[in-house]
């Protein structure tokens, strides 16, 4: 039901028109972007500016980048030892989604809650290569990676294992009771770890993640891994990658990205990788896969494969993991 709120922002900036002018037209970006707004949905925006904010008004910039809104402004009186540089807005609107406050540069001290550790969620289809890139951001960016899909992987394969069709919701259960599914770091390096026993080397097989795909659809599979990977993004820095990362798991998450392929650039990618490891398999065959895959994770009544309404597409049907790596940090550097 849509009602009115405030969100709440500030941005840090030199006091020069063209600092001063990007940073606002970049606050206002974003604020409209995580709270999916438009002009039409705008009441009113009033902005703050410290005293030593001088060289541009920030509400003609916002004006001049086109935004015909009611807009108020005033100065913040000088206080010793208060941020300087800062600018502030508060927007008034109606909205119908969770609303969410955006403090980019400097401006998030303002916010202990957001100053410390922050969550980057990676969602989209099988074979986008959203592991590679997580990996190769985290690396960058001196965050965990976190690979919640490793988890379901391993349901899949425990089930495999034991001879338990994925979507027998009765024995899954039986098997998950005692199950101890765990991810550890191990110098660096993510091992997943099942009633003691290391199954790193064999999840990632295409059998095992028709079968996790197939045993995550099931409610209660979510909920009991849901929680781990909440608690350890609360108090670690994170990227994660999944289908519903930032929908479902981490929806508070202050980056999020959607990455996507066609299914023949992904199918050709995930056929290379099993070649490359030895499996002789038929490029038609995994197409197919990819396929059903695509249908399952997107039908699904739990959680389904979505593109969160805040989230930024990337297309990487014609980017290397490395490029599409580069935009997330980059993305992301801009923001902190």
């Amino acid at each position: 039901m849509t009602k009115l709120v405030s969100i709440r922002g500030a941005v840090t900036a030199a006091n020069t028109k063209e600092s001063i002018e990007s940073a606002t037209r970049r606050l206002i970006e974003r604020i409209y972007f995580k709270n999916a707004l438009s002009d039409e949905n705008i009441v009113n925006i009033t902005v703050s500016s410290t005293a030593d904010i001088t060289a541009f008004y920030p509400v003609r910039a916002i004006r001049e980048a086109g935004h015909d809104v009611p807009l108020f402004s005033c100065v913040e009186p000088s206080i010793k030892g208060s941020l300087c540089g800062c600018i502030r807005v508060m927007v008034t609107a109606y909205s119908d989604v969770p609303t969410k406050n955006v403090y980019l540069n400097g401006a998030r001290v303002l916010r202990s809650d957001i100053a410390g550790a922050y969550a980057i969620a990676l969602d989209g289809p099988s074979g986008a290569g959203k592991s590679t890139v997580a990996k190769l951001v985290a690396k960058t960016l001196g965050v965990t990676y976190l690979d919640t899909g490793a988890l379901y992987r391993a349901l899949g394969l425990k089930a495999l294992e034991n001879n338990i069709e994925p979507t027998d919701e009765v024995n899954i259960r039986k098997l998950l009771t005692p199950a101890n599914v765990k991810v550890v770091l191990d110098n660096g390096t993510q091992r997943v770890i099942v009633d003691g026993d290391d199954v790193t080397g064999r999840i990632r097989t295409q059998e095992v993640a028709m079968a996790a795909s197939k045993a995550s659809a099931l409610p209660f599979v979510r909920e009991k891994l849901l929680d781990t990977q909440r608690d350890f993004a609360k108090k670690n820095s994170v990227i994660v990658d999944g289908r519903d990362i930032g929908t479902v798991v981490l929806p508070t998450a202050e980056f999020k990205f959607f990455l996507t392929a066609s299914a023949e650039v992904r199918a050709k990618r995930r056929y290379d990788e099993l070649m490359a490891k030895g499996e002789k398999v038929d490029y038609n065959t995994v197409l197919n896969d990819v396929n059903a895959r695509d249908l399952n994770d997107s039908t699904r009544a739990i959680a389904p494969l979505k593109k969160a309404f805040d989230a930024i597409e990337i297309d990487s049907s014609d980017m290397t993991a490395d490029e599409v790596a580069a935009r997330i940090v980059a993305t992301v550097k801009e923001d902190l």
